[in-house]
């Protein structure tokens, strides 16, 4: 059987699991600008925090090579996948694509019959800009629905396959990614560009009003002095309404989350909304919340255990503790970081212990996004509105 030839461009959480999905069925070159991660790849080793990924990249037969260089990779490929950044621009309201359409402009300039799929999150209606701009009807906008942690997982085992857009190539792009799937009869659904970017960032969306619900019912609940706990346990004994997704927070943060809610309420530019934008409030009240919950205690000193967002993650882009870390500061208090995933003693300006023992020591207050068994010992300095010790 003929393999695919497949180009992935981008080897962040996307690019990367996305490539080794890939590469147990077909041939993959994978390019990145960032030497480092392609001379990890090269070396089965995974350049980022995914027990999954090192496993695959240690243990599995892939065919899969990185490059810093994309020529001569298109011409000689069947398809390319898009997994560059698209970072939120707060000047235009518009997702920085830049480094997607410049991808599709390189490609096509080599291969003119190449297919491709784009899996960074952009704007709702780029795709089909971008099929008119390069007078194509091979541009595919396909989402990716993957956990930090958990990226290549979630694309061994997806709960569906969502295809924007149209013609005999669909089919092909489905078996394509079914073919590296563990999981049998995945959910597959097809539907038009702009459909699949607007279930996207609808679907982040979602998971963020969620997050911003429950964060606003405990608010409310410590405010009144009332048990979160017990609350949410009843709340969740209603099956409309589940026991998932249901743990406090400091907010939500990370990577897609704050600027795919932020997209999304730019694209209702003519349709009327209220609840998105109060998703994006309140997610900015919750983390004043905390910082004013610390501020009552006075401490002189107070240590952040962990930027990342959660366990199993080596991510704090937009991680939900900065932005409280940025209030304490403003109130002239002392701050000290735990973070093992920073190797230098200054972060931002913050002094970095990674000595638990002296870095618990020294702080007064230990603020701690989510549990973890290492703060069991200081357990009575620990401030967390984690109540259910997951999520």
């Amino acid at each position: 059987m003929k393999k695919n030839k497949v180009a992935i461009v981008g080897l962040g959480y996307v690019g990367l699991s996305n490539s080794i999905l890939l590469a147990q069925e077909n041939t993959v070159k994978a390019i990145d600008t960032d030497i480092q991660k392609v001379t990890k790849v090269n070396n089965g080793i995974s350049p980022l925090e995914d027990k999954d990924m090192r496993h695959y990249l240690n243990n599995s037969p892939l065919d899969l090579r990185a490059f810093t260089n994309y020529k001569g990779i298109y011409k000689d490929s069947d398809y390319v996948i898009i997994a560059t950044p698209t970072n939120y621009d707060d000047t235009t309201n518009y997702f920085n694509t830049s480094s997607v359409e410049k991808t599709i402009e390189n490609a096509l300039s080599e291969n003119p019959d190449i297919i491709i799929i784009i899996r960074s999150t952009v704007p709702i209606g780029f795709t089909n800009q971008m099929s008119k701009k390069f007078n194509t009807k091979n541009i595919f906008f396909v989402p990716e629905f993957l956990r930090e942690g958990k990226a290549l997982y979630d694309n061994l085992h997806p709960s569906r396959i969502l295809i924007g857009g149209s013609g005999d190539n669909v089919c092909k792009i489905k078996l394509l990614f079914e073919g590296g799937a563990k999981k049998e009869n995945v959910e597959t659904l097809i539907m038009c560009a702009s459909e699949a970017e607007a279930s996207k960032l609808f679907s982040n969306t979602y998971l963020a009003m969620r997050i911003a619900f429950f964060n606003e019912l405990d608010s409310f609940a410590k405010s009144k002095k009332m048990n979160t706990k017990n609350i949410i346990d009843s709340l969740s004994l209603d099956p409309r309404i589940g026991n998932h997704y249901n743990n406090p927070s400091f907010g939500y943060g990370g990577y897609c989350l704050p600027k795919d809610t932020k997209q999304l309420l730019a694209n209702y530019k003519e349709a009327p909304q209220r609840l998105i934008e109060a998703v994006i409030q309140s997610n900015a009240v919750r983390k004043k919340f905390v910082a004013d919950e610390i501020i009552k205690l006075k401490p002189k000193v107070v240590g952040i255990y962990r930027l990342v967002m959660k366990e199993g993650s080596d991510n704090f882009r937009e991680s939900s503790i900065q932005d409280v870390i940025k209030i304490l500061e403003k109130k002239g208090l002392e701050i000290v970081v735990y973070e093992p995933l920073i190797q230098k003693t200054k972060f931002d300006g913050l002094n970095v212990i990674n000595d638990f023992e002296r870095f618990s020591k020294k702080a007064q207050i230990i603020l701690a996004n989510r549990m973890n068994n290492q703060l069991k010992s200081v357990y009575k300095k620990v401030f967390t509105r984690d109540i259910f010790n997951k999520d």
